[in-house]
């Protein structure tokens, strides 16, 4: 399989497995999309880290594949592409890209899918989709600009350039550069520590911040506001706060 989820400590690791370059032809897209939708259905999962391997991140889609499909063949494939990344950022638990090495057109739209993003300082990222007399069609107009800003994305939309891991960390497109062997361990270490946390409250809270960048600030509020009212309905909340009064702050664990 090109994509595989394993599953330890309540994080499941969505592993891209197609040598040399990850690159996401349309098995591996497919594939994509079931593994997130299982991720999203199993209870034992409470966090995801999306990874592809020490050397590679994803350098892409499989441009020979794409060479041989016509207009017609590409309208009736658009959308399922798009569908495949959004199965990943609508998983409703914390996603972490660990990203090592080439993270290019749909290997970074990949990452941008994520809540957060660790990057290997190896790591290289961007959109050179233009140099192909193409946009970004997995997402990465909308998703990139709504991360870095729309002058930014513009930026690395238009001109089809690649940025390192210093510069990534700048503009806000990966939010922690590390040692390109430690990409792994600490992608899933802050993946671990999520998945103790309260899983409905890490649910809305994903919920009310993706809903409120997509929509007006209005009906963002009313997401925030249904969602704060039901987690009084939780047990995680009860516990949460018998917690907080009898020992103090932080020291809450969630079942």
């Amino acid at each position: 399989m090109t994509v595989n989820l394993e599953v330890a400590e309540g994080v499941g690791t969505l592993r891209l497995d197609r040598p040399p370059m990850n690159a996401l032809d349309i098995a591996t897209q497919d594939r994509l999309k079931e593994l997130a939708e299982e991720a999203t259905r199993r209870d034992d999962v409470r966090a995801v880290v999306i990874y592809g391997g020490e050397k590679v991140f994803a350098a892409g889609a499989d441009i020979k594949e794409m060479q041989a499909m016509d207009h017609i063949a590409m309208v009736l494939r658009a959308r399922a592409l798009q569908d495949s990344f959004t199965a990943v950022a609508r998983i409703p638990k914390p996603v972490v890209a660990a990203v090592t090495g080439y993270a290019l057109g749909g290997g970074c739209e990949l990452a941008l899918c994520a809540d957060f993003r660790v990057a290997g300082d190896n790591a290289r990222l961007g959109q050179p989709e233009i140099l192909l007399g193409l946009i970004p069609g997995a997402g990465g107009t909308q998703r990139l600009a709504r991360l870095v800003g729309p002058s930014k994305a513009k930026d690395l939309i238009f001109t089809g350039r690649h940025v390192k891991a210093d510069e990534a960390l700048t503009i806000g497109l990966v939010d922690r550069v590390v040692p390109a062997a430690d990409v792994y361990t600490e992608a899933h270490a802050w993946a671990a520590k999520l998945a103790r946390g309260p899983a409905i409250a890490l649910r809305a809270a994903k919920e009310s911040v993706d809903t409120g960048l997509e929509t007006d600030i209005e009906t963002g509020l009313a997401v925030e506001r249904n969602w704060f009212a039901g987690l009084f309905a939780t047990e995680d909340r009860a516990r949460g706060m018998r917690s907080f009064v009898e020992e103090g702050p932080g020291k809450a664990k969630f079942l």
